[in-house]
C-alpha cells in the first residue's frame, strides 16, 4: 500500500547533488498528468564550450534498448558556511531512442530554504544550430504530488522543455542554487538507470573545514585537489535497468556521502552518529506533545468506557487514524518539525509526524509514554552499514507497553534496553491495527527518538501466517464440465489492508465486490458471479472476508468419455518475473512474510469416478526464501484440493535467482496440472 510521506521533497532542501536521472522525469509525468503546458520556446543560442566538448565524446556501454546515455555531469558544491551552501549542477544527455524524450523536460524544484540563481538549458541537434533555453521561457508551478502546493508559493519548481529532443540529438542544462542546510552532508547519486559517460562532484569549503567522504555501493574513488577543494570523478558506470519487484534504487545504486565539520571537530549541523543525529531531530520536537484542556477532554471521552489500557490505547489510535485527516503542507523546517498537538488537533489535520504527535499526546494522558520513529518505508535506504542521514521519508510511533500488559493482538513490539516493551505503531496507515505492522516496516531499520538522542533498530517481523489469503471453495461439476459453487476468501494483514484501501471511495455494494471479477478472470475462461459480499470492510482488526458464488461454463473439457479437471480452480501463484531473455543482476524483493492457502473441494458429477493415478501428482517444494506444498486426492466422489505458498524471507539474493525461477516453474506447473475423470463403464 501507499505510505504518506515523512517529508515531501519540498520539506527538505533539494540538493543539487543529487542525480536527476529518475526524479526529473516522475515529476515530468506528473505536470503533464496536473494538465500543464510545457510548449517549448526556445531560440537560436550557442550552447556552451562544456556541453560542445561533448559532441565528439564517446558513449558510455550501452544495449540496443536503451533510450539514452547520460554523457556528462557536474556537481559542485561550495560550502560558504554553516548556513549557506551554493551548488553547481550540469547534466548532458545523448538521446538515443525516442523513449528518451522525456529527458527534454527539466525540473528543478525549490523551496523557503532553497532558491535558484539561474537555470539554462539548450539542445545541440545532429544538424543544424544550437537551441537555447532561459529562466524565462519556462514554468513556476506547484510541485504535481505535494499535497497542498498548489496553495502555496513555498513549496514550487522550475520546469523548461528543451526543443528537439530527438534521437541522435544532444540536450542538457546547467543551474544554481543556493540553501540553508539542516544538516551538513551531501549525498552524491551518480548511478541511475541510464548509462554514465563521466560524472564529478566537486566539493570547495572554507580554510579549517574538514570533511569524511563515505561510498555505497561502488569501491572507493581518491579525490583530487587539496587545501580546500577536493573532486571525485566516476567514468563509465553501468545502468540498473528497473524490473519488477527489485530493491529500491538508492539501495544498490553507487552514492558518495559527505559529512563537513566546521573547525573545532562535531557542532551544530553535524552529526557522526546516530544517537546525535536523532538528538538534533528529538530537539525539533520539544515542547509540540504539551496537551491542552480540550486535547485532554477527548482523551476522557473517548475512553470513558474502556476498562482497560490496552482497549484505551485502541480507541486512541483508532481516533489519529481515522479521524486525523492526513494533510502535508511543509514549509521550510516544516519538512522535519512535526506541529504542536494542539494545532494539530484543533485543525484536524496533519502530515505522519503531526498524527505521530497528536496520539504521542493523547496517549500520555492514559499514562502511556512514546517516542518518534523515523524511518525510510523503503526498505534498504537506511541501515547500520549506512552512515547516519536525514533520509527518512515517514514517522510512527514506538509506544511503551506497561508491565504485565499481554495480548496475542500485540505482535510488532521488540526490547529496548533501558525502556522496556516497544510496540511500533503507525499512525497514518489507515488500515493496519495497533499491535501490527505493515511489510514495508518490517525488517527495516527506524531511529527511535528519546532524550538520550536516536538509536537505530530493526523493526520486528510478523509470522507468514499474519498476512495472507485463506481461500476455501465448495464446488459441483456437472456432467457437461459446468462448475458451480460457493467461496470466502479471508484476507489478513497486507492482503486485507491493500483490499480494504482499493475499495475506500467504493460506496454501492456493487462496486466493493468489483475485484473478484478481476481475480477471477485471470483464473477462468468464462465465469458468472452469481452473488457476493464483504464482511469487516471497516473493522480492520478483524479479517476482510469476501463471500461469493460463481457459475463457470465449460470449465471440465470433454475429450471423448473422459473430462479433464484442473484442480487448482481459483488463484495464481506462480511468476514469469524471471522468465526473460536477459540475465537479472539486481534481488527479487517480496512484499513481506505472508502464506497463502487453498482449499477447494468439487463434487463429481454422477458416473464418473478419478483414479489416484490419474490425479496431478503431490508436490512439496521447499527453500530457504519460500515453499510450496499442494496434494489433490479423492475422498468417495469428492475431489479435494489443498495447497499452501509461504514466503519466509523478504529478499532472495541474485545467486539465488535461479532456485528461485525452478520455485516459480514447479508452482506454475501445479497450477496446470489435470485430473482425469473417467465415465463409469467407458471402454
Amino acid at each position: 500500500m501507499n505510505y504518506k510521506s515523512y517529508c515531501s521533497p519540498a520539506g527538505r532542501p533539494p540538493p543539487a547533488h543529487r542525480s536527476l536521472f529518475t526524479r526529473l522525469a516522475a515529476i515530468f509525468v506528473l505536470a503533464v498528468l496536473a494538465g500543464l503546458s510545457l510548449a517549448p520556446r526556445g531560440a537560436a543560442g550557442d550552447a556552451p564550450g562544456w556541453m560542445h566538448a561533448l559532441t565528439s565524446a564517446p558513449l558510455p556501454a550501452h544495449d540496443e534498448k536503451t533510450d539514452a546515455v547520460l554523457l556528462y555531469s557536474e556537481h559542485v558544491v561550495t560550502v560558504q558556511s554553516a548556513d549557506k551552501i551554493k551548488s553547481l549542477t550540469r547534466i548532458a544527455y545523448k538521446i538515443l531512442r525516442t523513449d528518451g524524450r522525456h529527458l527534454g523536460t527539466v525540473a528543478v524544484p525549490y523551496s523557503s530554504d532553497t532558491k535558484i540563481n539561474y537555470i539554462h538549458a539548450w539542445c545541440i541537434p545532429a544538424q543544424g544550430k544550437d537551441y537555447e533555453i532561459k529562466d524565462k521561457d519556462g514554468l513556476d508551478i506547484g510541485l504535481p504530488g505535494v499535497a497542498g502546493s498548489e496553495l502555496i508559493s513555498d513549496v514550487r519548481a522550475k520546469l523548461l522543455r528543451i526543443p528537439a529532443p530527438d534521437p541522435g540529438n544532444i540536450i542538457g542544462y546547467e543551474y544554481e542554487q543556493e540553501s540553508r542546510p539542516y544538516i551538513l552532508q551531501e549525498i552524491w547519486d551518480f548511478q541511475g538507470s541510464h548509462p554514465v559517460g563521466q560524472a564529478r562532484f566537486t566539493l570547495q569549503m572554507p580554510a579549517g573545514w574538514e570533511y569524511k567522504a563515505v561510498w555505497l555501493n561502488h569501491p572507493d574513488v581518491a579525490p583530487t585537489g587539496a587545501a580546500s577543494q577536493w573532486q571525485w570523478q566516476v567514468n563509465d558506470v553501468p545502468a540498473i535497468k528497473e524490473v519488477d519487484s527489485m530493491p529500491p534504487m538508492r539501495g544498490i545504486a553507487g552514492q558518495l556521502m559527505v559529512f563537513f565539520f566546521p573547525p573545532g571537530g562535531v557542532q551544530n549541523k553535524s552529526y557522526s552518529t546516530w544517537r546525535d543525529l536523532g538528538g538534533w531531530y528529538a530537539g525539533l520536537t520539544r515542547g509540540r506533545r504539551e496537551p491542552t484542556p480540550d486535547i485532554k477532554s477527548k482523551v476522557a471521552d473517548l475512553t470513558k468506557l474502556s476498562t482497560s489500557s490496552l482497549e484505551k490505547m485502541r480507541v486512541l489510535a483508532r481516533f489519529a487514524q481515522r479521524d486525523i485527516r492526513y494533510v502535508a503542507i511543509e514549509l521550510g523546517i516544516g519538512g522535519y518539525q512535526p506541529h504542536a498537538a494542539a494545532d494539530v488537533f484543533t485543525h484536524h489535520y496533519g502530515d505522519c509526524k503531526d498524527k505521530a504527535t497528536l496520539l504521542s499526546t493523547m496517549l500520555r494522558e492514559i499514562g502511556i509514554d512514546s517516542y518518534y520513529v523515523l524511518i525510510n518505508t523503503q526498505r534498504g535506504i537506511v541501515g547500520p552499514a549506512i552512515p547516519p542521514s536525514i533520509d527518512f521519508n515517514h514517522a510512527i510511533l514506538g509506544i511503551h507497553l506497561p508491565d504485565g500488559l499481554a495480548d496475542d493482538s500485540l505482535i510488532a513490539w521488540r526490547q529496548v534496553d533501558k525502556l522496556g516493551r516497544i510496540l511500533f505503531f503507525d499512525p497514518t496507515d489507515d488500515y493496519t491495527p495497533l499491535g501490527q505492522l505493515s511489510s514495508s516496516l518490517q525488517s527495516n531499520y527506524g531511529l527511535l527518538l528519546t532524550e538520550d538522542g536516536g538509536q537505530l533498530m530493526e523493526l520486528p517481523p510478523q509470522p507468514p501466517g499474519m498476512n495472507g489469503i485463506e481461500r476455501t471453495g465448495r464446488f459441483s461439476l456437472s456432467s457437461t464440465g459446468t462448475l458451480t459453487g460457493a467461496v470466502r476468501e479471508v484476507r489478513l494483514g497486507d492482503r486485507a489492508a491493500s483490499q480494504r484501501a482499493g475499495l475506500r471511495t467504493a460506496a454501492a455494494d456493487a462496486d466493493k465486490v468489483k475485484p473478484l471479477e478481476t481475480l477471477l478472470a485471470h483464473s477462468l475462461a468464462t465465469f458468472r458471479l452469481t452473488k457476493a459480499s464483504v464482511q469487516n470492510i471497516d473493522a480492520i482488526e478483524q479479517p476482510f472476508i469476501f463471500n461469493y458464488e460463481l457459475v463457470a461454463d465449460n470449465y471440465a473439457k470433454p475429450a471423448g468419455n473422459l473430462l479433464l479437471l484442473r484442480p487448482r480452480v481459483l488463484g495464481l501463484k506462480s511468476s514469469d518475473i524471471l522468465e526473460s531473455k536477459e540475465p537479472r543482476k539486481v534481488p527479487v524483493v517480496f512484499d513481506g512474510p505472508s502464506r497463502d492457502t487453498d482449499d477447494f473441494e468439487i463434487s463429481l458429477p454422477a458416473g464418473f469416478t478419478v483414479d489416484a493415478e490419474d490425479l496431478p501428482p503431490p508436490v512439496n517444494a521447499e527453500y530457504g526464501f519460500a515453499s510450496y506444498r499442494s496434494k489433490a486426492e479423492v475422498h468417495g466422489n469428492v475431489l479435494r484440493y489443498t495447497r499452501t505458498l509461504e514466503v519466509k524471507e523478504l529478499l532472495v539474493p541474485v545467486n539465488k535467482l535461479d532456485e528461485l525461477k525452478k520455485f516459480y516453474r514447479i508452482i506454475s506447473g501445479d497450477e496446470r496440472n489435470t485430473a482425469v475423470l473417467s465415465r463409469a463403464g467407458a471402454p
